[in-house]
């Protein structure tokens, strides 16, 4: 199967035109990892209020916030690209139908 991981909408094997987005694009990476060591943090921290250690519970639950909210700006932010370079291609491409993304 060739690397199309450039191609900002994946025409031969979905209607949908971001499907599948998030997992294919390796630049979403640093995003998914940081919002599954967000989950991580806060379970670790929702553990340590059940032990009674309050400091390291408070701690663990910023870390988490922070980690899962830089995470989901970065994949809202990568999303925002991938959605702008489908709109230049159709601006360089106006013979081609338009559809709106639907994500």
């Amino acid at each position: 199967m060739p690397d199309t991981s450039r191609d900002p909408v994946d025409h031969a094997r979905t209607y949908r035109q971001h499907a599948g987005e998030t997992m294919k694009a390796g630049v979403n990476a640093p995003g998914l990892i940081a919002v599954g060591i967000g989950v991580l943090s806060l379970v670790i921290g929702l553990f340590s209020f059940a032990n009674g250690s309050r400091s390291a519970g408070v701690a663990a639950v910023v870390v988490a916030v922070l980690l899962v909210g830089g995470g989901l700006a970065w994949l809202a932010r990568a999303h925002h690209k991938v959605q702008k370079k489908q709109q230049d291609w159709h601006r360089e491409h106006p013979e081609a139908p338009y559809e709106p993304p639907t994500s």
